[in-house]
């Protein structure tokens, strides 16, 4: 017998030998231990990419194991270079403000704004400690009114008081929440028909074109002149300047949904079109089945930007038609002409853009739900 079939017949008789010891008439099997594959982290970097914390990243991989040198260089241009350019930002801004004088006193600079933040902030409190004092006096007037006279007519009255600088902000919100459902519900509909029918895209076209470069504060009195004339009600539900600003934000902010829909539409296979002739679907049917599913990335798109071009529009619309919100909150301080406007104005206008980053972050994870073509 050669070295290489006796080497063959061992494997072989140690089996044998392991199945007589367990008593088992089957023939063992010889099971070779898998190397489990590590866990992957994609769709946990795509969550932190999304919500704006990528900078968490390279942390997460070093955490890991992987290369640190590598790692370090992607954390300093993730988080390091921002860093930097904030503190260099800040730095000539403090330095700059300095030497500006207006009608209004000097320009705050950087701890300037931060102070009239926190004021703001215990502004607020104060109020809401007002209004739950307020409640609280009305609820032991009722019940002392109760007590004398079960069958008392018991009203309620809302609070009164001042909005407050965050009561400010929430307004603003639910206005440009507004608009932008009333600017989504008209524009996906029409974007869906032009992308569908070449003979509607032709006839939709114009009006995409004049109507898109107006500016808002060029619709704001048209709109305010409709709503007093449409809007007439002893008991109004919404008051009639938040429906200005609400359909001023729709006109302004349409148009980039229209666009977007309208080509995501038109950019749908022309083969899953012929599928779908072929196998004789009604238009419903390969509206729900192809049309949306594969339009839906570019929908969110034009959404995406929609949205951003109303929270632009809404500061214009808040300050002209005075309806609360940030805009008629800058004008009021602008208006007001004290020593501490401009850092209150300078409050409302990072929060402002933090509020739209924000805004942007939200509809780009949505936008990146709908996108399947990187998990396929």
């Amino acid at each position: 017998m050669s070295p290489a079939s006796s080497a063959m017949r061992k494997p072989a008789a140690s089996m044998a030998v392991a199945a007589s010891a367990t008593g088992s008439t089957e023939p063992a099997v010889a099971v070779a231990s898998v190397p489990r594959k590590p866990r992957s982290f994609d769709g946990l970097f795509r969550i932190l990419a999304l919500i704006g914390v990528g900078f968490l990243v390279p942390l997460v991989r070093m955490a890991r194991g992987d290369d640190p040198r590598r790692q370090m260089r992607d954390l300093w241009r993730l988080l390091g270079v921002p860093l930097l350019a904030i503190a260099m930002f800040v730095f000539l801004w403090s330095r700059v403000s300095a030497g500006i004088q207006t009608s209004l006193g000097q320009i705050p600079g950087p701890v300037a704004v931060l102070e009239q933040a926190g004021a703001l902030w215990q502004d607020h409190q104060a109020e809401r400690l007002k209004a739950d004092a307020f409640y609280e006096r009305q609820a032991q007037r009722n019940a002392e009114r109760l007590m004398e006279d079960p069958q008392a007519t018991i009203v309620e009255h809302r609070y009164t008081g001042k909005p407050t600088y965050i009561d400010q902000i929430f307004t603003s919100l639910r206005t440009v929440f507004t608009g932008f459902l009333f600017a989504t519900l008209l524009a996906v509909p029409i974007g869906i028909v032009c992308g569908m029918s070449r003979t509607m895209n032709a006839a939709f076209n114009p009006f995409v074109q004049i109507f898109k470069p107006i500016s808002p504060l060029a619709w704001l009195p048209i709109v305010t002149m409709l709503v007093s004339a449409l809007y007439v009600s002893e008991d109004p539900f919404f008051p009639k300047s938040f429906l200005t600003s609400a359909i001023t934000v729709a006109l302004c902010s349409l148009w980039p949904t229209v666009i977007n829909t309208s080509l995501g539409v038109a950019s749908i296979d022309r083969d899953l079109l012929n599928v779908a002739k072929v196998l004789k679907l009604n238009w419903s049917t390969r509206l729900v089945k192809l049309v949306l599913p594969s339009s839906l990335s570019l929908i969110f798109t034009g959404m995406r930007l929609s949205l951003g071009v109303g929270w632009m529009v809404l500061i214009a619309a808040e300050m002209l038609a005075q309806n609360p919100g940030l805009g008629k909150f800058i004008w009021d301080e602008f208006q007001n002409g004290s020593s501490d406007s401009i850092g209150r104005m300078m409050v409302a206008v990072l929060t402002i853009g933090i509020i739209g980053f924000l805004l942007d972050r939200v509809m780009l994870a949505l936008q990146s739900l709908t996108d399947f073509s990187a998990r396929r």
